[in-house]
């Protein structure tokens, strides 16, 4: 059974995916041809749960979306059956759930994906991407460094005064003996 879909309908679709593609932080474009609903839901799930949108859109009203726009480089991808996780947070965060489904699926297929201001990735570049740490990921590392140099510092102090009370218990066991 075929949907019709108005000029006016199309014409807001069109809108909502431009708007989306240019708040993304990353754009990941996959394809889940011959997929049981039941897996490709539970994949869905999994985007809900980060934060990530995740549809399947015509070819061309994707290319019609992004006219005039640096994701105009996403015109290779957009061939077949073509699925877009749209990641507004953290970039790596679409990659890194792409990443697990695959390995997970063989019938899930990385076509590649998009970094603004950097350009089109190839299916490599999106596994590199999902290789990355995420927002939270860096700052606590940046937190570890931050809280071991005064660490480090308080321990150096302490040593001195330990290790005079070390010399003298070591020097009145000496004089005792």
């Amino acid at each position: 059974m075929e949907v019709c879909v108005n000029k006016t309908e199309k014409a807001d679709v069109v809108q909502a995916l431009r708007d989306s593609l240019l708040t993304a932080s990353s754009v990941v474009a996959a394809s889940h041809v011959g997929m049981p609903v039941n897996t490709v839901n539970a994949l869905r799930s999994e985007f809900r749960k980060q934060g990530v949108e995740y549809m399947v859109v015509k070819n061309t009203l994707v290319r019609i979306a992004v006219e005039g726009t640096e994701f105009e480089a996403l015109g290779p991808l957009l061939k077949g059956s073509t699925a877009l996780a749209f990641g507004h947070g953290d970039s790596p965060t679409p990659a890194k759930i792409v990443k697990k489904f695959a390995s997970e699926n063989d019938k899930f297929v990385i076509k590649g994906g998009f970094l603004p201001g950097e350009g089109l990735l190839d299916e490599k570049g999106v596994l590199q991407l999902s290789e990355m740490l995420s927002k939270d990921e860096l700052r606590s590392k940046l937190l570890g460094v931050f809280q071991a140099v005064p660490a480090k510092f308080v321990r150096t102090i302490n040593e001195a005064p330990s290790g005079f009370v070390r010399v003298l218990a070591a020097r009145k066991d000496s004089l005792a003996a």
